[in-house]
């Protein structure tokens, strides 16, 4: 969720200082951009967030603040909720064995997590929605981790919006509709999030070459099919996370107000121009001024800080999220992909970060860019029918047409990724390993949340009630984890007792 600040309430002044200090902000980050050197290493990083949950029942674990006392490393800090932890990888390079290593890295990080949290009775869980989340966890504020920046973000939202959030997601039977007097909702959407390094001229085409296959990309690693009891999208995150940060009442949606966290409109021709939609579109949720931060304008490498222009940034929520980084030196640009969920395994994340980078250097590098060839409205509707459907969802494609989004990842995109991959210079037996597990996802349809839909669909014909069912499935799928086997190739509980149990 970024850095700490100071204060939780803003008065009126210091609310107009800060409205024209980020216009400031925009006209320096303007000229900045035209005339700085940034790094160009095309570096990539990975932020995971994961679930605490209790050994026994798999109820949500609130223990975050004694598990981070445990592991004291400065790689993991809080989320927002109380029941889950964030782990920071190190920065590593697509080339060689580079995907690999982060295997092996995410393999480290949850297990050295979960020893941790096993010592207090609980289980470290990678998915998008922990299953076992109730209604119950979200009154008061025991589900919400310390921190003024989180008090500060839940008083703001729900100042703006005025009313109390009404989480609406079609699904089964009338699906959800529930309202909360708080973001707590927010906390349930754990995610992995992939970090690309990408120079000034390029990062147009990286930013949308991004959303084009933001839907393909959603479908293939959908992995959060059940909130608070009921199964609801195949990547119910999306229209979760949404919904839980909406500062817009009913009336102001109607009007056609942006919501906060925002696929976009349009496609870009530079990182400013995301920028300066934030400033013009959006109004400030955390005022704080950089005196009231005590943070310096400049750096020593005199790269301007920009404290409320990147402060602000983090309160619009784009799923590939434009960074800019003033370093001590050398500043550097970074797209931030935001909408992969967590989990299942090492290996299922480290090939969707293996497809994100592959297939995000093939389409920047195409002669006839794809977003030339398809609407910003398109790649919106492809985006929002992914999310509700996941492998079994249909799409319109160029060239091809309709076409479901399984046999467009396994016939052209995996292999554009894996090309993507060969040509950044990734080792053969890295593109052939990742090649063959995304490719024998798509053959089976099975992605996470497929398998937890089948699994519950099991167990409740075997005599479980649904709330026995996800507690059951989450075990398993822990299980899975443990397995370090990619989630398609996970067993599923048969759908009847055998005759000599």
């Amino acid at each position: 969720m970024g850095r700490e600040i100071g204060t939780t309430e803003y008065t009126r002044s210091q609310r107009t200082r800060y409205r024209q200090e980020l216009r400031r902000n925009l006209d320096l980050f303007e000229s900045f951009l035209d005339t700085a050197e940034f790094i160009d290493e095309g570096t990539v990083g990975v932020e995971l967030e994961m679930n605490l949950a209790e050994t026994e029942g798999m109820a949500p674990a609130l223990l975050v603040d004694t598990v981070l006392e445990d592991l004291d490393d400065e790689d993991f800090v809080h989320e927002i909720g109380r029941f889950n932890l964030e782990a920071n990888l190190p920065v590593t390079h697509p080339t060689g064995t580079g995907l690999r290593d982060l295997e092996t890295e995410l393999t480290a990080k949850m297990e050295q997590a979960d020893a941790a949290a096993r010592r207090h009775g609980a289980r470290v869980i990678p998915i998008g929605h922990l299953p076992t989340i109730t209604e119950e966890l979200f009154t008061g504020e025991d589900w919400r981790a310390p921190g003024a920046r989180y008090e500060a973000l839940e008083n703001s939202v729900m100042e703006a919006r005025g009313e109390e959030i009404n989480l609406r997601i079609d699904g089964e039977g009338k699906g959800l509709d529930t309202t909360f007097d708080s973001i707590a909702p927010e906390s349930a959407c754990t995610s992995m999030q992939l970090h690309l390094q990408v120079p000034p001229e390029q990062f147009a085409a990286a930013w949308n070459a991004a959303q084009a296959i933001a839907g393909p990309q959603v479908a293939l690693a959908a992995n959060s099919p059940f909130l608070l009891g009921k199964r609801l999208w195949h990547e119910t995150r999306i229209p979760t996370f949404v919904q839980a940060l909406d500062t817009r009442p009913p009336e102001l949606a109607t009007q056609g107000v942006r919501p906060r966290v925002w696929f976009g409109e349009r496609w870009i021709t530079s990182m400013f121009d995301l920028f300066e939609e934030n400033v013009r579109l959006f109004p400030a949720l955390i005022p704080e001024s950089r005196d009231m931060a005590e943070e310096p304008l400049l750096t020593e490498g005199s790269s301007p800080r920009l404290h409320e222009l990147m402060l602000h940034n983090g309160t619009v929520w784009r799923w590939n999220r434009p960074i800019y980084d003033p370093s001590t030196d050398v500043p550097h640009l970074r797209l931030e992909n935001r909408l992969l969920p967590a989990g299942p395994t090492a290996a299922d994340m480290a090939a969707n970060a293996a497809f994100f980078y592959g297939i995000l250097h093939t389409l920047v590098h195409e002669r006839r860019p794809l977003w030339s060839r398809m609407s910003f409205e398109q790649a919106d509707e492809s985006f929002q029918q992914c999310a509700r459907w996941g492998l079994e969802a249909r799409v319109r494609w160029p060239k091809v047409g309709r076409v479901r989004v399984a046999d467009l990842l396994r016939d052209q995109l995996i292999p554009q990724a894996m090309d993507g991959l060969r040509n950044l210079g990734a080792d053969a037996e890295v593109t052939e390993h990742y090649g063959q597990i995304l490719t024998e996802r798509t053959g089976t349809g099975r992605n996470g949340a497929r398998w937890q839909i089948d699994t519950v669909t099991s167990l409740e014909l075997r005599g479980a009630s649904r709330p026995e069912a996800l507690a059951e499935m989450t075990r398993l799928y822990r299980e899975g984890v443990d397995s370090g086997e990619p989630v398609h190739a996970w067993p599923v509980p048969a759908r009847q007792r055998s005759r000599t149990s």
